[in-house]
């Protein structure tokens, strides 16, 4: 990275952070830079790939997880493990409309082949942005004035297979504004990503792991109870003269009559009753291997087109506008659908499945029997999410004597359409099929004739389940100049005003609500709008030379949330005064000194306020009935460790957020070839909004009591424990560490320029404390932490290049280092028992390479291996953020090594 404003010009420049129009140089927050041609050594495919690589970034969200959740595929920024809601992006300075109803802007929606530089000011809480920008801002600066065109396209293929990816850019303008007064430019690149099916990876194709330890060996075991073919789940009633309830019973029919699970089935480590056991309460299942069906990196495509123009009216008044349009299309598959099928207790199935397996006391008192049935005979299951963004801007400038005004009005939107294409299946045909026994849940995947197997493709369903938008309307208006001289020169001011609009817009489609789709809970209707307001000043002093200080004041207010689905106000109007004070003391041409300390203020997103309960899928992990009463396992029990429907709510009592953070650093330039620069960064907020974890909650359910109810999906034949994941104002959280820097630069004799940096962020504290406390921290440093994430102490990056006339070669070095893992139940094979252990995920670290050579000034080609050395994702039995088992893609890559060619003409 490198410091803004190293460009030898005398023009005054906007620097992300500040609202005053000054000559560029080091200022006095820190504020580091991605220039294009960084961009293009990376090799980096897209902006989240890009923008993830900075060690600074820690907490984000990755694409990978979309195979798993309902993310479609959104990728987001994270500065200092602090997270994306409190990490700003902005697009040439100005906001855009964010994903869903807070504030967090997905990084696929930027056009990544108009991008110029990227601005990452590493301290928050900017006054020209906005008070929420707590963690930082991340300003993504497009292509200004450009003249002529470029065409780029690129190439790329995972050496193991899968995965493939490619795309290609074309770029134009025309017109200069100092010499034609205007300047007209587009860029459109088209991507496409090839999915990455678990298959393809060895270490990433079964949740039924060997798992070795201190010369000990193990299995961990995510199987699903939802098998193939299915299991029967029995409860139990009282009777006349009955003083307890039977035990439920689980068990296998298929393994009951083979001897053992069929193929891709395991025989799960969760059952309380061993192998070739006798006992008829209890479990005795055999359990599915999903994550052998699934893909562990999506398929994508994206078309995205930036358009700019600019008309120099006058010498001092300038006219522009930025228009953005991008489309992602992300298709995520996953494991064959796992569903409850009711079985009555006069059909075929129980007599031939459940009843030849039961006492005559328990053939007595039979309450309900479901299959849990993995429908793999329907293919997996694959949704499809189209999400567009609209982004237009348009503003001007006028220069007034020593005064600039700068003003603009922006629309924004940010759209997406879920549809299934696979995997899931119409309630009425599927219905149909189990009551015909055209279907036979209890018979494997495979056998069934010409004829289901045309009425299962007959019942496949295929439709969006709901839309849901985000659209920021918005205006600002801003002014900086001179105010008067002092002996070490101008007094310079910054004013400004911006309003914003946010409307959060989700609608379920007909289908959905109708009960079309088996077993589906619709999606909640929202229409949830708000405003936001904001004024601000700012001042630039000189106090002597080589002195200078700043102070900026900010007062925002947030309005009432106005939910026009049930017509009411939800929440109230909050204000909050923030400031932000800075200095920079240049001691001598070699080292500057800076320093930092403001307050921030952030309102809960709106559904934190304003959500109703609904459901929210199931728990990631399986656990036991939180509440077993008499140990009958029966209902509002599910049988042994199961996932639990999870349920997620607002609270209309939240408090906003508040912070306060500070910085101090230097840089030391000793001479031009070399220089250091570090600052030391300090995050505390107080009433941060989050929630008690389902691992919390199943760990000690006396304590969360309040947190459990019971929820009936549509295909279960009664409710059972729900889990409530409500939003709470839970305390405090403490963020500290160091970023720091070292580059150098040399001429080697005979041969060529060699430049060497190496960047990275040392995280000394990252705590929080517990929900519902405000006083007792915990942490996640190191160690998988009950946030269900990591905070790495040690991220660097090193780069090494080489230029020697018209070849350059550049080698990079990315670490990360290690963590304990989570505590898990293994099975240890030496002793047939489930036991505790907790691994050391080891240190990971990867070399990149690219070579480059320029034909010319309008032609070049670039040959790279990403993942030079083939390093594998390290194992972890981790069991939240996506499918994927036996590794974390939050924080290594399944592609591997990645062999990519790219080519780029100038005309």
């Amino acid at each position: 990275m490198q410091a803004v404003g190293q460009q030898q010009q005398l023009e005054r420049v906007e620097i992300t952070g500040s609202s005053i129009k000054r000559i560029a140089s080091e200022g006095a927050l820190p504020v580091q830079v991605v220039t294009a041609e960084q961009i293009r050594t990376s090799g980096a495919t897209s902006v989240a790939d890009l923008v993830q690589r900075l060690p600074a970034m820690q907490g984000f969200q990755v694409a990978d997880i979309a195979i798993g959740s309902n993310s479609g595929g959104i990728v987001t920024a994270s500065l200092h493990d602090i997270g994306a809601s409190y990490t700003l992006v902005l697009l040439n300075g100005r906001r855009m409309a964010p994903t869903g109803d807070g504030s967090v802007v997905n990084l696929n929606s930027i056009p990544m082949s108009a991008i110029e530089r990227i601005e990452v000011l590493t301290d928050g809480a900017s006054a020209l942005y906005g008070s929420d920008a707590i963690a930082g801002v991340v300003n993504f600066v497009l292509k200004r004035n450009a003249q002529g065109g470029n065409v780029t396209a690129t190439y790329n293929r995972p050496t193991e297979g899968g995965g493939r990816s490619y795309n290609a850019s074309v770029t134009y303008g025309f017109g200069d504004v100092e010499r034609d007064r205007f300047n007209l430019m587009a860029s459109f690149r088209h991507d496409e990503q090839k999915q990455l099916k678990s298959g393809d990876r060895d270490f990433a194709r079964s949740a039924y792991l060997p798992v070795s330890l201190d010369g000990k060996n193990y299995v961990y075991d995510r199987t699903s109870s939802y098998a193939d073919p299915a299991n029967a789940q029995v409860t139990f009633q009282k009777i006349a003269g009955d003083t307890s309830t039977l035990g439920a019973y689980s068990f296998n029919p298929f393994n009951k009559v083979n001897g053992k699970c069929a193929p891709n089935n395991f025989y799960s480590l969760a059952n309380t009753i061993p192998v070739g056991g006798t006992a008829t309460a209890g479990t005795a299942q055999c359990a599915f291997d999903f994550v052998s069906t699934i893909d562990i990196y999506p398929e994508s495509k994206r078309d995205s087109l930036f358009l700019s123009g600019q008309f120099k009216a006058s010498d001092a008044v300038r006219l522009f506008s930025d228009v953005v349009y991008a489309r992602y299309d992300l298709t995520a598959r996953i494991a064959p659908n796992p569903v409850p099928v009711a079985v009555p207790l006069t059909s075929p199935l129980y007599a031939k499945y459940a009843q030849p397996y039961l006492t005559a006391a328990q053939q007595a008192r039979v309450r309900t029997v479901t299959a849990g049935y993995r429908a793999t005979d329907f293919g997996t299951r694959n949704s499809q999410t189209i999400t567009d963004t609209k982004h237009i801007v348009l503003g001007g400038e006028a220069d007034i004597g020593s005064w600039n005004i700068n003003g603009a009005v922006t629309w924004s939107q940010n759209a997406l359409d879920e549809h299934y294409i696979g995997g899931y299946f119409k309630a009425a045909e599927f219905t149909s099929l189990i009551a015909s026994q055209a279907l036979d849940p209890f018979v494997p995947s495979g056998n069934q004739s010409a004829a289901t197997q045309q009425q299962i493709r007959d019942s496949i369903y295929h439709g969006s389940i709901r839309t849901a938008s985000t659209t920021m309307k918005g205006g600002d208006i801003r002014a900086s100049g001179d105010l008067f001289t002092l002996p070490a020169g101008a007094v310079n001011l910054g004013v400004g005003a911006d309003l914003r609009n946010y409307h959060y817009k989700q609608t379920p489609s007909a289908d959905a609500v109708n009960g079309v789709i088996y077993n589906f809970s619709a999606n909640p209707q929202y229409d949830l709008s708000r405003d936001n307001y904001g004024v601000f000043a700012e001042t630039l002093i000189p106090v002597i030379k080589g002195l200078e200080a700043n102070a900026s004041l900010r007062y925002d207010t947030i309005s009432k949330i106005k939910d026009s689905v049930n017509n009411r106000d939800f929440g109230k109007t909050e204000s909050a005064a923030t400031y932000k004070l800075s200095a920079r003391y240049q001691v001598s041409n070699r080292l500057l000194l800076r320093g930092s300390y403001g307050t921030g203020f952030k309102a809960p997103n709106m559904l934190d306020i304003a959500q109703p309960l609904v459901s929210n899928g199931v728990t990631a992990a399986n656990y036991d009935c939180p509440f077993p009463g008499d140990g009958s396992g029966s209902p509002p029990c599910k049988p042994g460790k199961a996932q639990y429907t999870q349920l997620s709510g607002g609270n209309e009592n939240l408090k906003p957020e508040k912070s306060k953070q500070g910085t101090i650093g230097f840089r030391f330039e000793p001479t031009s070839n070399f220089s250091v620069a570090a600052d030391y960064w300090q995050v505390k907020l107080r009433d941060a909004v989050s929630g008690v974890s389902a691992d919390q909650a199943f760990g000690n359910p006396t304590q969360y009591a309040s947190l459990f109810t019971t929820y009936q999906q549509p295909a279960e034949q009664q409710p059972f424990y729900a889990f409530e994941a409500l939003s709470t104002n839970i305390g405090k959280a403490i963020n500290k560490g160091i970023d720091w820097e070292f580059a150098g630069r040399t001429n080697i004799e005979g041969l060529g320029r060699l430049t060497t940096s190496l960047s990275g962020t040392y995280l000394i504290e990252s705590s929080y404390t517990r929900p519902g406390t405000s006083d007792d921290f915990t942490d996640s440093m190191g160690h998988y932490g009950e946030n269900s994430a990591v905070s790495f102490r040690n991220i660097f990056t090193a780069q090494t290049s080489l230029q020697t006339g018209a070849l350059t070669n550049t080698l990079t070095f990315k670490y990360r280092s290690g963590y304990l893992d989570k505590r898990q139940t293994v099975r240890d094979l030496s002793t047939g028992k489930n036991t505790t252990i907790q691994l050391t995920v080891p240190e990971y670290f990867t070399f990149d390479y690219q070579g480059i050579y320029k034909f010319n000034k309008a032609a070049e080609v670039r040959l790279g291996v990403i993942n030079l050395f083939n390093a594998k994702p390290p194992l972890t039995l981790r069991d939240s953020s996506g499918h994927q088992v036996g590794y974390d893609p939050r924080y290594a890559s399944p592609m591997l090594r990645t062999v990519y060619v790219s080519g780029s003409y100038n005309f």
